[in-house]
């Protein structure tokens, strides 16, 4: 899985907003705000990735148990399949 093409992420006053742009921007009009972690997975999926490697990842980068990252990964897949964002 990986981001669709024309979403990108900004930092905005200690805030990370997903927004799209060009041709996104019409079927796409609103902002998504991500924590922290989010902007992780956000950034890690600008490559093709599977859900193992993901999870993977977070491991590497924050000391979490393998289940907690498993289950906020399935969270945070679910939230960008929901808003179309995943290719």
């Amino acid at each position: 899985m990986k981001i669709k093409k024309n979403f990108i992420l900004r930092e905005v006053a200690g805030t990370y907003l997903v927004v799209a742009v060009g041709d996104a921007v019409k079927d796409f009009n609103k902002a998504i705000n991500l924590n922290s972690t989010g902007a992780f997975l956000w950034k890690q999926l600008q490559v093709d990735l599977t859900e193992e490697e993901l999870i993977g990842k977070l491991l590497e980068e924050y000391e979490i148990d393998r289940e907690t990252a498993k289950k906020d990964i399935l969270g945070f897949i679910q939230r960008l399949r929901e808003a179309n964002l995943l290719e």
